[in-house]
């Protein structure tokens, strides 16, 4: 196993186990592809560990391996934000047995999220639908009459203007305030108090009132910063194509020569020159 925090970390979603699950990739890359998907979630994955776990490939081809498996869309290395209080950064290798795009890779280390997400519904207009004869809305008719006998109503004219009193409602008035801005400055006769209280309604209807805004929600995601495969440099994802960067895609950096190792032979001549170079030298 990995060091706490480090090591492989199964991606979301995957399909289930079969026989076929590989059978696109290279001998080799199938074989540790199969290797890796039964690692359990925190083992090491490294090329030392890999090589090591199994008998018939080195570091070289592990390394090689897993570089043609971020390619064909299996893996991810990421660094991983502890928490956003914590500056303490985790390096994992996200592995799917399901191949992958680039863009499902890009939305699930940037967002977290495995799917494209739905076009939001258009928006529905408020609509003044009737409610139960027991809403707030309808008491709060039913109430004029008793706060002055000019506005009583009946159960008809009630649920007739119930719709624009829950808007009155709605709007964040008090049924004592709504009580208050209807009967306030009656007419000495009100001969109709059903449409009296509607010209009120419509008339003196409050403003709407806009909530405050509400910061936007944090992501419940730690912060990731996506690696190259090959040479573990953090890039943008648009910069990785099948998890690699420009450079290790263009061609792997040529190792630096091999040193050059002398023979015995040579190795007392040049002793022998050294020496004579400094019996020869001038002495001060």
């Amino acid at each position: 196993m990995a060091t706490p925090g480090y090591g492989k970390q199964s991606a979301p979603e995957q399909l289930p186990r079969s026989a076929r699950d590989f059978a696109h990739l290279p001998a080799r890359e199938a074989y540790l592809a199969s290797l890796v998907d039964h690692l359990p979630d925190g083992a090491a994955m490294d090329v030392k560990t890999l090589a090591v776990l199994q008998p018939h490939y080195g570091q070289m081809a592990c390394r090689t391996a897993l570089n043609n498996l971020s390619t064909a869309g299996h893996l991810r290395r990421v660094r991983e934000r502890v928490s956003s209080k914590d500056c303490r950064w985790v390096f994992r290798t996200y592995f799917s047995r399901t191949p992958r795009s680039d863009a499902w890779w890009t939305r699930f280390v940037m967002t977290g999220e495995t799917s494209t997400p739905a076009a939001p519904d258009p928006p529905k207009e408020r609509t003044l639908n009737r409610t139960s004869p027991t809403s707030a809305a309808y008491a709060a008719l039913a109430g004029l009459g008793l706060a002055d006998p000019r506005l009583a109503l009946s159960a008809a004219d009630c649920t007739a203007l119930e719709p624009l009193a829950a808007e009155w409602l709605a709007r964040g008035t008090s049924p004592a305030l709504f009580t208050a801005a209807l009967t306030g400055g009656l007419p000495p006769d009100v001969h109709s108090p059903a449409a009296f209280t509607r010209r009120r309604l419509l008339d003196k209807m409050p403003p709407e009132r806009h909530p405050a805004p509400t910061p936007p929600p944090q992501p419940d995601h730690p912060a990731r910063v996506i690696e190259c495969t090959a040479c573990r440099t953090p890039c943008r994802p648009h910069a990785l194509l099948g998890g690699l960067c420009r450079t290790c895609r263009d061609g792997t950096p040529s190792a630096p020569p091999p040193r050059r190792h002398l023979s015995p032979a040579a190795v007392r001549a040049h002793a022998a020159r050294a020496r004579q170079a400094m019996v020869t030298l001038p002495r001060s």
